[in-house]
């Protein structure tokens, strides 16, 4: 594995989900996610869930060695979303995909940034505990990337939880994930309506962002 991801790692291993549920022998109706014989089947349709953000941390900021240099497009299910609004928790069976994609081009009409270039791989973390019962938070960690990046595999199998939880359990702030990385989800903590967008009229910070140099870099 050459990359860490998400709050997982790539180097947990060699590294989301439909318009309608998957079903099988080990998913119910309310699941978003199939597992058979302990391996995740890739999820479709993911897109088409809710978008809650796009961290990065390019290598030009990192001195050419950041451990996540790609963009990470980050969506959860439809029912974790309404779950999260309501109670602001993650319910078992919460399913978190993201998109790798590659640092493109550094330059647009509107001036120099860093803009979204190509997908290069594919990751999810599911929170179950009827899968993973004896796993930290019951969240397991999973890549569908070839270690080429260059496509994906149709099963997964998920990571050890040494190799991929530690940063979360020490520098996430809600249940082993990071979202104080991802506005849209401290925004509608508990909030109901008002985290649909557009109900408030203040735009003020909800959170104060701890010190750089004092947090671990995680995603």
């Amino acid at each position: 594995m050459i990359k860490k991801a998400f709050g997982f790692s790539a180097a947990c291993g060699a590294v989301f989900a439909l318009s309608a549920p998957m079903m099988s022998a080990t998913a119910t109706a309310e699941e978003f996610f199939t597992i058979t014989n302990g391996e995740l089947q890739r999820p479709t349709g993911y897109r088409e869930w809710i978008f809650v953000g796009t961290p990065l941390t390019p290598n030009d900021l990192n001195d050419g060695k950041a451990p996540f240099p790609e963009f990470h497009n980050v969506y959860i299910d439809p029912k974790s979303w309404a779950h999260w609004k309501k109670t602001g928790e993650f319910r078992d069976g919460t399913i978190l995909m993201k998109e790798l994609v590659s640092v493109g081009s550094k330059a647009a009409v509107s001036g120099q940034g860093y803009f979204q270039g190509d997908y290069i791989g594919l990751e999810a973390t599911i929170k179950s505990k009827q899968h993973f019962p004896d796993e930290p938070g019951n969240w397991a960690y999973y890549s569908f990337t070839t270690p080429d990046h260059k496509s994906l595999t149709p099963t997964a199998k998920a990571f050890p939880a040494a190799a991929c939880n530690a940063c979360h359990a020490a520098a996430a702030a809600d249940d082993f994930v990071f979202t104080q990385y991802y506005p849209v989800l401290r925004a509608a903590k508990a909030a109901g309506g008002k985290g649909t967008g557009g109900q408030r009229d203040e735009l003020q910070p909800v959170m104060v962002m701890p010190d750089a140099s004092t947090t671990p870099d995680t995603q």
